[in-house]
């Protein structure tokens, strides 16, 4: 994906300011923020793994966890003509539409 960084399981999301001249990024998918910066890809690239590293040894310090708890649900929105198709689907194998879906999205992101 472009404009995104990964290390130890972090995303970083980079946007270039022209004004400044100058990458920016922040670490994605944490409650707290967290932000680098570089002058050059390279450079930006190592203030990512410093500020994960970084961050990651202050929150054992503090006993907190690193990474923003899921609850694991969340709402998607679709197509009428889609929701209806999945539900009958769903229905034919056999399964919930939650059952379904949880189904599709393990085989998108675990593959």
């Amino acid at each position: 994906m472009k404009d995104m960084l990964t290390y130890k399981s972090f995303i970083g999301s980079v946007h270039f300011s022209a004004e400044d001249k100058v990458f920016r990024g922040k670490i994605e998918g944490i409650s707290d923020l967290v932000m680098f910066e570089g002058q050059s890809v390279d450079e930006l690239i190592k203030a990512f793994h410093e500020v994960v590293n970084d961050y990651l040894e202050l929150c054992k310090e503090v006993g907190k966890e690193p990474e923003r708890p899921h609850k694991g649900s969340f709402n998607v929105r679709v197509s009428c003509d889609l929701h209806r198709k999945a539900a009958q689907k769903a229905t034919m194998l056999g399964v919930s539409l939650n059952q379904f879906v949880q189904k599709a999205l393990e085989e998108k992101v675990v593959a």
